[in-house]
């Protein structure tokens, strides 16, 4: 069950506003993925996901390497 609670986080947070160049602390990671998924739903975050790596493949690899580390750090239990 984590292993997909963490999928949806970091789908959600590949998706959300938010930048890694903004150096975003924990807080602020936890508050992106939060309001993403209100926002969009896991369907919708995977939905985008998806969008995005048919459209921009060798940006989206990096964006996603991103924000699996992102959630794991702000969501460590």
């Amino acid at each position: 069950m984590t292993a997909m609670i963490d999928d949806v986080r970091t789908e959600a947070l590949f998706v959300s506003d938010l930048q890694r160049s903004q150096a975003p602390t924990l807080e602020v990671i936890r508050e992106a993925v939060t309001t993403t998924v209100s926002r969009l739903g896991e369907n919708g975050c995977a939905a985008l996901v998806a969008q995005e790596f048919g459209e921009h493949p060798d940006c989206a690899i990096g964006r996603m390497r991103w924000a699996r580390s992102a959630v794991r750090l702000a969501f460590a239990a």
